[in-house]
């Protein structure tokens, strides 16, 4: 890890090709947010392709449409949820209807990562 943000809404953990986000538990994810993680990108992944790992391991909301906004992020190359909730895979589903970009939902974050591997190898060349 680069290093974290202890923020009101979560924790935000920056590696070197991807970020890890945990939502606080009651958060009602909003375009406010989305700032942030621009603010992120900008500061940490600046002409650097990345991948955007949220943690669920607490209960919030998503308003679907914010994915209109992050999908237009150039460097960002996928969305990964990790949780095994079922609820989860469903919201997955709807989520990914708003994001142009790969979404994908994982029980486990080793299996988001290995994913994250492949999408940045994958992607590498395409980006800029």
């Amino acid at each position: 890890m680069i290093t974290s943000y202890l923020l009101d809404f979560g924790f935000l953990e920056i590696y070197d090709d991807y970020i890890k986000v945990t939502i606080n538990e009651g958060v009602t994810v909003s375009p406010e947010h989305n700032d942030v993680l621009l603010e992120m990108v900008e500061k940490h992944y600046k002409n650097k392709a990345f991948v955007y790992l949220t943690h669920r391991i607490n209960s919030y909301a998503v308003n679907p449409t914010i994915y209109l906004e992050t999908a237009k992020i150039q460097n960002l190359v996928g969305f990964a949820v990790v949780s095994n909730d079922p609820r989860q895979k469903n919201q997955t589903k709807l989520e990914s209807a708003f994001f142009s970009k790969e979404l994908r939902q994982f029980d486990n974050i080793e299996s988001a990562l290995l994913w994250k591997d492949e999408l940045l190898k994958k992607h590498h060349k395409s980006i800029f």
